[in-house]
Formats: structure tokens, sequence, C-alpha cells
């Protein structure tokens, strides 16, 4: 196969493999700190989890990739690459093993989310820079295979690191604390690894002033670009609707996303680690759902169109949410679970391609960066949302009905607008 074969010559580039490691090692530690926080917040036996607490970890998790995101760039177009990674990757692991030390000395919870905030915010500059420097490492025509292996190569990374995450926790009785040091380990070989790539490998080239711009300036940069993108998908429809409807699934999955993590807690388990494991499973049944999108998407976009894929996934989840949902049982939610991974992840790619088809070379990245905080900002709203209608077991049918019809409204409105970009049928 011409797959296989290309895959094969990108792995054989030296510097392509050790980017890869540096990505793969950052991402599973991404999975690790993660799941720690999320395992702190929700399964600590001296803690009483309630839906606000988790919509606040949500929150820690993952505002820094909104805010800091428009201005990344800005940045990174005056630092070294390598630099970022190994001194990145260098802070994350102390301030990871700083958090672990809150953890142990039972700090206020104010300081434990600042810690982990931290993290995040930096962990924003690594994503970005490795999608930077990539073009440095393979050649132009290898570049949309790259672009293919890598990002899917990070996620499955983190995945994995998720599920060593919880398998820890499980042998050690759930200690976060061993948790959150092993991720901080998986950090610290991520800055080794860079070292390997030469400094000025990954650029940027031509850089007369390295130094960074001033807060105030960053700031108005990020600020008009935004502007800029939001002004672009006004008379850019097609792109426009699927931002918006993958706007709305993305809540839909936040909100089910806190619902379960109180039934695994309260409803289904007598104890943390029974509740950790059930978890566990539904994280992997669900990254089951993601994988099964990345293979069926681009057959069933060939066939229909991203209008009327996004359309069909939504409508549904419309029947299935509340046909699975309702008995508030583990069987049928592991299975919901496993088909809102697959339509949550089947919607995004089918609007990056409908993003990437209709929307203009000049102001991509500028769209791009809105569509990231719209992507974020709606997970942490949905966790907002649910910790007001969430009952302490997690068993809301009223929140389950508004997220069907959510997503019914989305399946219903997509099959009707039609497409005004060519490349979008």
């Amino acid at each position: 196969m011409p797959v296989v074969g290309d895959l094969r010559a990108l792995l054989h580039l030296r510097y392509f493999r050790r980017l890869l490691a540096v990505r793969l090692l950052s991402q599973a530690a991404d999975g690790v700190y993660q799941v720690a926080l999320a395992t702190y917040v929700v399964f600590s036996p001296e803690k009483q989890t309630s839906p606000a607490a988790i919509a606040s970890a949500m929150a820690v998790l993952l505002l820094p990739y909104s805010v800091i995101g428009p201005f990344t760039g800005v940045l990174l177009d005056r630092w070294r690459r390598r630099q970022v990674f190994f001194l990145g990757n260098l802070l994350r692991s102390a301030l990871a093993l700083g958090t672990a030390a809150l953890i142990v000395t039972s700090a206020p919870d104010w300081l434990f989310y600042f810690s982990a905030l931290c993290v995040t915010a930096v962990n924003r500059f690594v994503l970005a820079g490795l999608s930077a420097a990539l073009p440095r490492v393979v050649g132009p025509e290898q570049l949309v295979i790259a672009n293919a292996l890598s990002p899917t190569a990070g996620t499955l990374a983190a995945t994995l690191g998720g599920g060593l995450a919880f398998g820890v926790g499980l042998l050690t009785a759930g200690s976060n604390t061993v948790v959150v040091v092993l991720g901080a380990l998986l950090y610290l070989s991520s800055a080794l690894a860079s070292l390997r790539l030469p400094l000025d490998l990954l650029g940027p080239d031509q850089v007369t002033d390295r130094t960074p711009p001033t807060l105030a300036t960053a700031a108005q940069i990020g600020v008009r670009d935004m502007t800029d993108g939001l002004r672009h998908l006004r008379t850019h429809t097609d792109a426009a609707r699927a931002l918006t409807s993958m706007t709305l699934l993305r809540f839909c999955y936040g909100a089910l996303t806190v619902m379960l993590l109180m039934l695994c807690r309260y409803a289904w388990s007598n104890t943390e680690s029974e509740g950790l494991a059930l978890l566990g499973l539904a994280v992997g049944v669900s990254g089951g759902g993601f994988f099964t999108a990345a293979v069926v998407t681009p057959w069933a976009v060939r066939r229909l169109d991203t209008r009327r894929w996004i359309a069909l996934l939504a409508s549904c989840a419309a029947i299935l949410v509340p046909a699975l949902g309702l008995p508030f049982a583990p069987h049928p939610m592991l299975i919901a679970a496993f088909f809102l991974g697959l339509v949550t992840q089947g919607a995004k790619i089918a609007t990056d391609t409908a993003v990437q088809a209709s929307v203009d070379d000049a102001f991509r990245g500028r769209v791009f960066a809105v569509y990231d905080v719209l992507f974020n900002v709606a997970f942490v709203g949905a966790a907002a949302v649910a910790a007001l209608m969430l009952p302490p077991d997690g068993r809301s049918p009223a929140l389950m009905l508004v997220v069907a019809a959510i997503y019914g409204g989305v399946g219903a409105w997509m099959f009707h607008v039609k497409p005004s970009h060519p490349a979008s049928r």
C-alpha cells in the first residue's frame, strides 16, 4: 500500500523520529497528569466530590489552551523551538513535582489548582511548537503524511499515558502522588529527548530580535487575529456552520462527561478504586469510538459530504443518548460512551475538513485559533452547566434530555442548510 510505504520512508528520517519521540513522551505525560488531576479531584477518599469541583478541574485543564492559544504564535516566532521543548518540559517536570508535594501536604485546593494551571499553560507552547517544527524535519512532499501521523500518534500516546495512570493508581491503592511523579518523570524524559535535536534545526529563521514582545503587544496581536478570523467567518458560511455545530456537539460531550464522572464515583461503585476502574473502562471505550471515527469518517465524507456527515452523527446521538442513557446503568452507558466518542471525533474531523476546504489560506490560521477557543470553552461551559443541574449521584434525566435536544437540533439544522462552497460538497 502506498501509505505504508510513505510511513516507512518518513520513519527513516532521523530528525523526524527524534521530534516524534519528544511528542510521544510529552503527550504521554499529559495523559498521566490529566488522569492524576481528575482522580485526585473525583476519587480521593478524603474528598466529597461535587459537579462544581469537576467543573473547576476541567477549567484548569482546558482554559489555558483558550486564553493562551491565540498568543503562542507571537512568542514561538521569536524563541528557538528546540529550547521551547527542552525548557518547557523541564519546567513542567518541576511543576508536576510541586503538584505531588501539594497532594502529600494536603495543601489548599486553590494552590493545587494553580499548580496544575501552570502545567497546562506551558503545554500550549509545547504543542504549538511541535506543529510549527514539523516542516523543518520532513520534505514538502512528506508533510501531509507527517501531519497525519504525528498528531494521531500523540493522541494515542496521551490515551496510553492515561491508561498507565489508571493502572498505577489501582496498583498503588489510589496514590495520586505516585501517578503525578510518574508524569513528572515523563516530562523530564521528553525534555532530555529534545536535546538530541540540533539547537537551530527547528527554527525560526531570520529572527534578528529574539526579545519577546511585551504582554500588551502580544495581547493586541492575538485579539486582532481573533477578530480577523471572526470577520472572515461571516462571509464563509460553510466553515461558520461547521464550527457552530462542533461547538454545540462539544458542549454535549462535556456535559455527559461530567455526568459519567459522577455516576462512576457515586452511583455505580461502593469504593473509590471500583469507581476509578469503571472510569478507566469508559475512557478506553470512548477512545475506541475516537479511533473508529478516524477510520470511517474519510469513507463517509466521500460518500456524503462534511455537512451531511455531521448531521447524521448528531441525529444518531439524539436517538442514542436517551435510549442508552436514561436507565443510568453501567453497560448501556458504556455503549453510549463508544458512540459518543465516534460522534464527537467524527464531527471534529469533518469540521477540520470543512474549515480547510472553504476558508482562504491567508486566514486559515486565525480561523483555527477561533476554533481552538470555541472547542475548549464549550467543554468548560458544559461542565459549569452540568454542575448546576446534576444531583450528587449524577442521575439527571433533565440534563440528558437537554443534551439529546441539542443533538437533534444540530442534526436537523445541518440536514436543511445548503453548502455555499463547492469543496464542501
